[in-house]
């Protein structure tokens, strides 16, 4: 068993965070997902959106919305993105704790 995380992060158009964040959502979350959105500090326009989610690579893989669904939700945010500097699937490798 792994840890995944799915993260994107976006510059959005200068006072866009609200439409963002709703167009953001999904329609339903996969069961044992946990969602995170940070905004950077001095820059509420920068936001880097990520889940994490304990499973399988092929479990992961099962999750992902069908790209019909992920194609529309892209397309409903759309109009608040000024552009995308990060987007991918990870796995998490290290941990560290202090």
């Amino acid at each position: 068993m792994a840890t995944w995380s799915v993260l994107t992060g976006r510059k959005l158009k200068p006072g866009a965070y609200d439409d963002w964040r709703k167009a953001w959502q999904p329609d339903e979350w996969p069961e044992g997902v946990r969602g995170y959105i940070l905004r950077k500090i001095g820059d509420p326009d920068e936001v880097v959106a990520f889940g994490l989610w304990e499973g399988t690579r092929e479990g992961l893989e099962a999750m992902r919305p069908d790209p019909a669904v992920e194609s529309a939700r892209q397309s409903r945010m759309a109009p608040f993105v000024e552009s995308q500097f990060a987007d991918g699937a990870y796995e998490v490798v290290d941990t560290i704790r202090g």
